[in-house]
């Protein structure tokens, strides 16, 4: 049996001096490395404190320049301060500039109010003075005028005697006709009402300024009616149409076109249909019916008016049938007659609702024509002449002066016709 401490093996202790080198060498290289990291971590320490300084001397630097501008900003302030303490002070001087400004305005309205009003009263003394001067003259020319008929002759006195005495009669004639101006006729019961008219002298045409004007329409012209005479209040209606129609007088038996016949212009006539009924109702009454002539048809149409219309120069609203007249029938149909204002003679629908026939043969213009009123029986005969306007026709065509041509044999459904007659005070 062999001689061991007991629980150890032979050689096992025989290499531990070697170990414990090499732990030791293990311990050392371990103190080395640490003492390496130390140092490097020292440096480091050392670098982030050079840093840490040197931001510290810039945030001084920032500090600094920051007093600086603090103290730049108050000078600013200071400066802005005086310049709106000025600002202030001007703004009050200009207040009160234009204050006086103002002042001064009225002052200048005042003085020129008070110089335009002696301009005015320099000028009516003016006017007044013109006046006097022109009464002078006049009464110096009525002092020649008056030594000239006292110089006269004899003969001359038996003319003016003459002169005076046919004058009174046509004076007495006219007073005669004017005391029955606005006298209504009819003649039996299914005969149109008629309006007694006076003489009178007209302007026949429109001027080159009128708006809507034609050529046809030229040259104006003076009329001279010189007798009075009875016009139709109406357009002949159908009822009074339809009279004659019935007994054979009027061969045409006119249609409505849907519009009713009661208390409506007979439409859809030709000026031979017209002239046969002024026929047939001459016959019935014993007076002499007919169609008025143009210029009788614009001289109560206008009844004493130069304007475009009889009440004016704009067709206003609701005073005739037309395209574009503000009536309910406007564009549509025919209005009963008399729906719309009489004119100062007494006459209705002169404008509108339908063209009226007139007895004159068509004429391209005014040269040569009769100037007393009676009807122009040369030129185109087979075209007359159509006045009025109508329900379907614009404003234009319902002036005064408005003529308008149509072929005698011709039926349209907006013409019609108004009747005349003389009269015999």
């Amino acid at each position: 049996m062999t001689d061991h401490a007991p629980g150890t093996q032979p050689g096992r202790w025989a290499a531990a001096p070697w170990v414990a080198v090499a732990l030791a060498a293990v311990w050392i290289a371990l103190a080395v490395h640490l003492a390496i990291a130390a140092s490097d971590a020292r440096k480091a320490s050392a670098g982030s404190a050079a840093s840490a300084r040197e931001a510290a001397e810039r945030a001084a630097d920032s500090a600094d320049a920051a007093r600086q501008a603090a103290d730049g900003t108050r000078q600013a302030v200071g400066e802005a301060g005086e310049l709106a303490r000025q600002a202030a002070g001007s703004a009050d001087a200009a207040r009160g500039a234009a204050g006086a400004a103002a002042a001064s305005a009225t002052n200048a309205e005042g003085f020129a109010t008070a110089a335009s009003d002696s301009a005015d009263g320099a000028q009516q003394s003016a006017n007044a003075a013109g006046e006097l001067a022109r009464q002078a003259t006049r009464s110096v020319d009525a002092a020649r005028g008056a030594a000239a008929a006292a110089r006269g002759s004899a003969g001359d006195a038996a003319a003016s005697a003459r002169h005076a005495a046919s004058a009174r009669s046509e004076s007495s004639a006219l007073a005669s006709a004017v005391a029955h101006y606005g006298r209504e006729i009819q003649d039996c019961d299914y005969c149109p009402r008629m309006i007694v008219v006076p003489p009178g002298s007209f302007d026949m045409g429109s001027p080159d300024t009128e708006r809507g004007r034609r050529g046809s329409e030229e040259p104006v012209h003076r009329v001279t009616i010189g007798a009075a005479f009875a016009v139709g209040v109406y357009e002949v209606t159908f009822d009074e149409w339809d009279a004659c129609a019935s007994v054979g007088g009027c061969v045409h038996r006119s249609i409505p076109y849907g519009w009713g016949r009661a208390g409506s212009p007979v439409i859809l006539v030709s000026w031979n249909d017209a002239q046969s009924y002024v026929a047939w109702l001459s016959q019935e009454t014993g007076e002499d019916y007919r169609l008025l002539s143009e210029s009788e048809w614009e001289y109560v149409a206008r009844a004493g008016a130069a304007t475009r219309y009889w009440w004016g120069d704009d067709i206003g609203r609701n005073r005739a049938n037309c395209d574009g007249c503000g009536s309910r029938w406007d564009g549509k149909s025919t209005a009963p007659v008399g729906s719309f204002e009489a004119n100062p003679f007494g006459l209705h629908d002169v404008h509108g609702n339908v063209w009226e026939w007139t007895q004159d043969c068509w004429n391209e213009s005014y040269r040569g024509a009769p100037d007393d009123g009676s009807a122009w029986k040369s030129g185109d005969c087979f075209v007359r002449v159509a006045r009025g306007g109508s329900w379907d026709e614009s404003p234009n065509r319902l002036r005064a002066a408005t003529r308008y041509e149509r072929g005698t044999a011709n039926r349209f459904r907006d013409q019609g016709f108004r009747v005349a007659r003389a009269f015999t005070p």
